[in-house]
């Protein structure tokens, strides 16, 4: 089976003036937008909430935790299942320096990947004949009710033998 080969990210990781829809939603609410993400993406919608309050729970016993868990796994395996260029060196970096536009970006991707239609090529057409086969019916003697008179009527009602 071939490989298909990898492609880029729809939109760049700063590009958040490409859809502003997006870019609202993440500056305003960056945990919503991710919880969505999460979840358009067919993980658990509350999955972000481990890099939210993960964080702060581990910072307050005094351990530092530099990589969101949520969003580097949810970018890599974004990154996997839609052949993107990149590498897990890459998102260990942007999910540590720059978490909501990678959030973000995401979005946009899976916005994008909702709208591209999917073609499918059928290469074993078959085809079905839906009308019935015909058939040759024997042939049926039709007998008369009445019988036939044997002469000729005139328009004058007169019979001609």
């Amino acid at each position: 089976m071939a490989e298909k080969p990898l492609t880029d990210w729809d939109s760049g990781l700063c590009d958040c003036f490409e859809d502003a829809h997006t870019c609202c939603y993440g500056f305003w609410c960056g945990p919503c937008l991710a919880c969505t993400v999460s979840g358009r993406f067919g993980e658990n919608y509350c999955l972000p909430l481990c890099d939210i309050l993960g964080s702060a729970a581990l910072a307050a016993c005094g351990i530092p935790l530099c990589v969101p868990p949520a969003v580097l796994s949810v970018r890599a395996a974004m990154r996997n299942r839609y052949g993107i260029k990149g590498s897990l060196c890459k998102d260990i970096a942007i999910s540590c320096f720059c978490e909501w536009c990678s959030w973000c970006q995401m979005h946009r991707e899976l916005k994008h990947r909702k709208k591209t239609p999917t073609v499918i090529n059928l290469h074993n057409n078959t085809v079905i004949n839906m009308q019935p086969v015909p058939t040759v019916q024997p042939g049926v003697m039709m007998m008369p009710a009445q019988p036939v008179a044997t002469g000729f009527m005139t328009q004058l009602g007169v019979v001609i033998h």
